[in-house]
């Protein structure tokens, strides 16, 4: 029935999918194209509660569309990016501890020593700040590898 061609083609086939198919991990955790899910980055480090950003005020950075409230939170952005992302790509950064790639809340979030984190819950943000300095330093231990090596 099967072919010495079909069953060379499948063997071939098996052997090329798995790299043909495997997607790049964004750098960022994005929903819908918009990072931190269209909230301004910059409102956390003003001190109060984070707020949404607007369309109008957006840019677009490291392959994703990041929204700020206003045109001096943007212009901060874009001075110096690296000192407003999110750790861990946005992604959880008490799953990256564990080595796992998790979905954040943008209402869920620290900010330890300029450099803001999100968790994937309010309840992950509790465990979270039970061992913060201990769960910092494993997730940046798994980001690299996790980053650059699936």
């Amino acid at each position: 029935m099967f072919t010495r061609r079909f069953l060379l083609g499948a063997v071939a086939a098996a052997l090329i999918t798995p790299a043909a198919v495997a997607q790049e991990i964004p750098v960022f955790f994005v929903t819908d194209g918009t990072a931190m899910s269209g909230y301004d980055v910059v409102s956390y480090f003003n001190g109060d509660a984070p707020v949404h950003g607007l369309p109008k005020y957006a840019i677009v950075w490291k392959g994703a569309q990041w929204h700020f409230a206003n045109a001096e939170n943007r212009d901060a952005f874009e001075r110096d990016p690296r000192a407003f992302a999110p750790q861990f790509g946005g992604y959880c950064a008490y799953a990256m501890a564990h080595g796992s790639l998790v979905s954040t809340d943008p209402k869920a979030w620290q900010v330890v020593d300029g450099r803001l984190y999100l968790t994937h819950s309010p309840e992950i943000e509790a465990m979270w700040r039970e061992a913060t300095a201990e769960y910092i330093r494993m997730a940046e231990a798994h980001w690299p590898v996790i980053l650059y090596e699936q």
